[in-house]
């Protein structure tokens, strides 16, 4: 199993899924996953998607830069994202980045844990000084 695929083939679904219908995340997390949005620590998949869908935009276009993964034992991998984010009515896109912690079980992918940081940045995206600002458990 080519883990970069793995990789690419999760990312598409997760962010076409949240793009689409925010709740529909729910079956990705398990009650161990947690979520680090701007400082708060969320945990559960309830929880997740509580917040998830309780974010002040309906509407929104992720358009995905970079996906780069490395293997981080026991069959897990860890995958950093970073994009633009378009949001409905809004001139200019902004830059987001997201740390991802999961495991891989068979042929099932489940989250082990799920550590976000959204990067709402009105400066050019720089790898170097997203990798600072993310916060990785």
């Amino acid at each position: 199993m080519d883990p970069d695929a793995v990789a690419k083939a999760f990312v598409e679904h997760y962010y076409t899924t949240f793009d689409a219908n925010r709740a529909g995340l729910a079956n990705l997390y398990q009650d161990g996953s947690m979520l680090t949005f701007e400082g708060q620590k969320i945990q559960g998949s309830q929880s997740i998607v509580a917040k998830l869908t309780s974010l002040p935009f309906q509407q929104c276009q992720h358009s995905i830069t970079t996906v780069d993964c490395q293997p981080s034992g026991a069959g897990g991998m860890l995958v950093f994202v970073s994009g633009t984010l378009q949001l409905a009515g809004e001139q200019h896109a902004l830059k987001f980045s997201q740390v991802i912690i999961f495991s891989l079980t068979s042929l099932f992918i489940s989250i082990f844990r799920v550590f976000v940081s959204l990067l709402f940045l009105d400066v050019p995206f720089d790898a170097n000084t997203a990798g600072k600002l993310l916060r990785v458990e």
